[in-house]
């Protein structure tokens, strides 16, 4: 029987407001988005009471690799250059070498526990590889998740960008496996060349963005939004026509346009945002409906066997193995090797094999969905708390009420102050004509608690105002402690 176009658009509404209603309480309840969203999806699906039939691995791959897409380029768009640049070269040695160790103990562990053939336990391996950047992106980015150091931009580089040599690995081992008698070291210069294509068209397109973005001047404001949309779907087709890796172009393209001027920045990286939730919702949806529950029962006891190695075994000896070059301290490497998240990426690789026609296509499946579902409960609900063991929580910080809205040119000498008066600061009850500041610094927004506006110079500044000021880099301090400083403060640093 036909099912009415109203009643799809109603279920799939349903399913969204669902997921999103969930993952309002997944911060508090300790448990990572994603698993909200495969559970609802597994509860939709065929063997759940929602019984929608699904049960097409080849759409499930196209919807994965598009929303893949648009998480990877809003993960980049958001990363900071100055941030990433410390960290840069390790990053890239983990996600690549450490990619290949981590599916080769993972695979080899596997071929014992399942019985599979060394080739078809790599498969197994290269599978989940890689950590996934929907994941780290959302439990990092968790108030309650905060690293100490660079480690947050570490770990979300890596996840960022370890997923074009574990979507590489799996497609080179499957055309080994389909093609018998094939060579290893044939795929050495496709490595070469995906990355290389790749990078490069990714910086391209992201230079071509940006200029598209400043020289257009669109009539409308929301034109640009859809302008990059096209434009991040273009730089993975056109990449991948060219023989390049199109996941590492589009997160090299956000990263540049990240990293550049453009008008409506702020705004554009608020809808990427969006999108990349989104995205999320629709992927992990998808790959939920698209497993059937009965078929991870015969699955637990290796599946668990293999996802514990994988967690205390492969993943922190690739970590440790290729670190070694960099004198990390032992305790960021431990958190290094606990944060290996696995989400959507291991599920869409695991679509591969089964759309190929690999043998053992579904145990590989099942396995992985499996591997990701231990992953998922035990890496996102419990990194907050190995970090404090490892004494690398970073303490809670206040957000930002006023300078999110606003940028600086980084080419200029000009930075925005966010500040917080406090009640004992001695411009407590001053006009800000009285102020006396410095040629050069302006106050351009003001908050006195739910009212933001521009303060004139009668307006009088009271404990708890939040203030925006604009001005140079040499008179940060001077305004800072114009407006901090304490009353005694003040009289002792007058005092003859």
């Amino acid at each position: 029987m036909a099912i009415a176009l109203e009643i799809i658009f109603l279920g799939i509404s349903l399913l969204f407001l669902v997921s999103i209603i969930a993952n309002k309480f997944s911060e508090r309840l300790g448990v990572p988005a994603l698993l909200i969203f495969l559970i609802v999806g597994m509860l939709a699906g065929s063997e759940g009471p929602g019984g929608i039939p699904f049960d097409e691995p080849a759409v499930a791959q196209i919807i994965g690799i598009i929303a893949l897409a648009y998480i990877l380029f809003a993960g980049g768009f958001d990363t900071r250059w100055d941030e990433v640049r410390p960290i840069f070269w390790p990053g890239v040695a983990l996600s690549t070498v450490g990619v290949v160790l981590t599916a080769v103990c993972l695979g080899a562990f596997a071929s014992l526990v399942l019985g599979l053939s060394p080739l078809t336990g790599f498969l197994l391996g290269a599978v989940v590889s890689s950590t996934d950047a929907a994941a780290v992106f959302s439990v990092l980015r968790m108030a309650r998740a905060r690293l100490k150091g660079n480690l947050r931009p570490f770990l979300e580089f890596e996840s960022g960008s370890n997923d074009p040599m574990a979507v590489f690995l799996t497609t080179g081992v499957i055309a080994l496996i389909l093609t018998p008698g094939a060579s290893v070291l044939t795929l050495v210069p496709m490595f070469v060349q995906q990355m290389v294509v790749g990078g490069l068209l990714g910086y391209g397109m992201g230079k071509a963005i940006v200029f598209l973005i400043n020289r257009l001047k669109l009539e409308s404001e929301g034109l640009y939004p859809v302008l990059t949309l096209a434009m991040v779907l273009m730089t993975y087709g056109l990449t991948a026509t060219l023989g390049g890796n199109g996941f590492i172009a589009v997160y090299v393209s956000g990263l540049v346009i990240g990293n550049s001027i453009v008008v409506y920045k702020k705004s554009l990286i608020r809808f990427h945002d969006g999108i990349a939730w989104l995205m999320q919702i629709v992927m992990f949806l998808a790959l939920g409906l698209l497993v059937f529950p009965s078929d991870l029962v015969p699955v637990i006891i290796p599946g668990l066997l293999i996802a514990f190695f994988l967690l205390l075994v492969a993943r922190p000896i690739a970590v440790f193995i290729t670190l070694l070059p960099w004198k990390m301290p032992l305790n960021e490497k431990a958190l290094v090797s606990w944060v290996g998240l696995r989400g959507a990426v291991p599920i869409i690789l695991a679509t591969y094999p089964l759309v190929a026609g690999v043998p053992d296509a579904e145990m590989i499946f099942n396995v992985v969905f499996f591997i990701v579902l231990v992953s998922a409960l035990v890496h996102g609900t419990s990194i907050p708390t190995v970090a404090r063991w490892l004494g690398l929580a970073a303490p809670l910080q206040e957000k930002r009420k006023l300078s999110r809205e606003f940028e600086v040119d980084p080419n200029t000498p000009s930075e925005l102050i966010e500040l917080t008066i406090p009640p004992d600061a001695s411009a407590v009850g001053q006009q800000v004509v009285d102020l006396g500041l410095p040629e050069g610094a302006l106050i351009i927004l003001m908050q006195k608690e739910s009212e933001r506006f521009v303060p004139s110079g009668s307006t009088v500044i009271e404990a708890g105002d939040t203030l925006l000021l604009l001005t140079t880099d040499d008179l940060v301090e001077s305004v800072r402690a114009r407006f901090l400083e304490t009353g005694e403060g003040k009289d002792a640093a007058h005092a003859p």
